[in-house]
């Protein structure tokens, strides 16, 4: 065993004499040491029921002949830190993530580890973590919240951020308003809808690293409880057949991911996520693969924002290994691929059964034949930008109009609440990317904004920073080269006009090759407000987002 390292022979003597301090005996000691990473913290909802998580998780590795031993990982909601300072901490969380991890677990020569995460940031950053060391590992997640109720309707957090731009255009009063706030968010978990953090908790599924309805059952349900303990005890399972991460995310797996990515209609973050989580995996995994696999791909599931439905309603149906069974019927996934059960893809979903076609649609009546994101390239993003299709009403899927620029995130909201904006427009947000924010912030107040004061059908939104899962309409973003790195979105003027056409995957400013080059003539990139610490670091190190924004490694990127 690995932790032999630290607990065999006359060296590990004093070894042994910390293991004593920290309570452990001898018969403890000669059991599979399992490093479980606990997400768990008291500021973000979907964290702070996983003290029960990591405790069943325990018991499960204890009851399979394993030792188990907690440390921590941070992490940061992205809705409380949203429009503000805080959100340029949140992406940028990803890698201290898996730097932290990577560091506990080889200073300390585990044989395994359970990964406990479920928001944003953390569930990517501890698949990076799994792919680099490299050591078996599990993922079990602490679940979705449930939705709320407003009446009579269900309702998540993307309600509440469109009610306060409802609010500021006179659509709703502040009463109303008490009562969202009051009812959106029911319980702890995940927020309800197919936001990032539950996209991420699905696709674990879906690479194969996490059980069957990790990404799905809620929070609150003691089958969660269950869950971890079965990941507690397959985690030893997987150190005595020692099956490790990169035998489990190899190419065919993350192919596998991004079709399900497809079908469920998953959060535009993916797009950055999974290529980072492959590249730690040493697979390859471009963006210009996605259309390949969008257009043969149809896409199953409308999840809130996109649709009436919430993560409690798609574990009612059948969960992801519904989903993947649907997706077999066109032979679009690789079925022999492995997973954390030890037992191939296409075993573990032989008898998995679609419940609810209203949740999950049938292959042979999709709600579009496509998948849920699309990329989109032309001049205005050589390199790349991204789109939830399958959040977008069909009036906006092609759609021409002036250009309203703004350099920050806090400028366009203020133009979109103070009435500004109109309809026809295309609002373009810049020096947001990972190098201009630093750290890419998401735009979800500016869509909920502009979808709050009735003007999602008719207004377009294109920014080189990103967008939460909870955002919706022609909300554009990831555009590469970023505006910091002298990216045609910085030479975008106030009236020109942009065109957009997502059927075709396309993204002009329809000014001319020469004017262009003009104003490129003595550029000089927006200052950055941000003079030390981590963000400085931050912003030194990372990769455009075509590439996932992962950081730079001497020698490689």
């Amino acid at each position: 065993m690995k932790s032999d390292n630290v607990k065999c022979g006359t060296q590990q003597a004093p070894h042994r004499s910390l293991f004593n301090a920290l309570g452990f005996t001898e018969e403890e000691r000669k059991r599979p040491m399992i490093g479980i990473v606990s997400s768990y913290n008291e500021i973000v909802p979907g964290h702070m029921n996983l003290d029960k998580i990591v405790e069943a998780v325990k018991m499960g590795v204890a009851m399979a002949g394993g030792m188990p031993a907690v440390f921590p990982a941070i992490a940061v909601c992205d809705g409380i830190a949203m429009g503000h300072i805080g959100m340029k901490y949140s992406l940028v969380t990803r890698d201290l993530i898996a730097d932290s991890t990577e560091c506990m677990a080889i200073a300390h020569q585990f044989d395994g580890l359970v990964m406990v995460p479920n928001c944003d940031k953390n569930v990517p950053g501890l698949l990076m973590a799994a792919a680099r060391v490299n050591i078996p590992t599990i993922f079990v997640s602490g679940g979705p919240m449930l939705a709320g109720h407003v009446k009579g309707q269900k309702r998540s957090l993307s309600s509440m951020f469109e009610a306060v731009g409802a609010v500021a255009a006179n659509k709703m009063t502040m009463d109303e308003l008490c009562e969202f706030e009051e009812k959106v968010c029911p319980t702890c978990g995940s927020c309800s809808g197919m936001y990032t953090a539950n996209s991420m908790n699905c696709l674990t599924e879906a690479l194969g690293m996490g059980l069957r309805g990790n990404g799905t059952i809620p929070a609150v349900y003691s089958e969660r409880i269950r869950l971890a303990k079965h990941a507690g005890m397959q985690i030893v399972e997987l150190v005595n057949k020692n099956i490790r991460p990169r035998d489990i995310m190899t190419k065919d797996a993350f192919l596998n991911a991004l079709t399900t990515d497809m079908a469920l209609g998953c959060s535009t973050n993916s797009m950055l996520h999974l290529p980072a989580i492959a590249n730690e995996a040493g697979v390859d995994l471009n963006l210009d693969i996605a259309n390949e696999l969008s257009a043969k791909t149809p896409n199953l599931c409308h999840l809130a924002p996109a649709g009436p439905t919430y993560m409690e309603d798609l574990n009612e149906a059948g969960g992801v290994y519904a989903v993947l069974k649907e997706l077999t019927k066109k032979n679009l996934l690789n079925l022999d691929v492995m997973t954390v059960t030890g037992k191939t893809m296409g075993e573990n979903i032989k008898n998995a059964v679609n419940l609810n076609p209203e949740v999950i649609r049938p292959v042979e009546n999709p709600y579009s034949t496509t998948g849920g994101i699309a990329v989109l390239k032309g001049n205005l993003a050589p390199d790349g930008s991204v789109v939830k299709r399958s959040a977008v009403v069909p009036e906006m899927l092609e759609h021409t109009g002036p250009a309203r620029v703004f350099d920050c995130e806090e400028d366009a909201i203020s133009a979109i609440k103070g009435g500004k904006i109109v309809p026809g427009d295309v609002v373009v947000i810049r020096y947001e990317g990972p190098k201009g924010g630093p750290g890419m912030r998401e735009m979800l107040n500016p869509t909920s904004a502009i979808a709050g004061m009735g003007l999602g059908a008719s207004v377009a939104l294109i920014t080189d920073g990103r967008f939460s899962g909870a955002s919706r309409g022609a909300s554009i973003g990831h555009v590469s080269p970023e505006a910091a790195l002298g990216g045609p979105i910085a030479f975008v003027n106030e009236g020109d006009m942009i065109h957009i056409n997502i059927n075709e995957n396309l993204i002009e400013l329809l000014v001319d090759d020469a004017e262009l080059e003009k104003r490129k003539v003595g550029f000089v990139p927006k200052e950055t407000d941000i003079k030390s610490g981590y963000l400085l670091r931050y912003r030194e190190l990372v990769t455009s987002a075509a590439k996932g924004a992962v950081l730079k490694v001497p020698g490689k990127n």
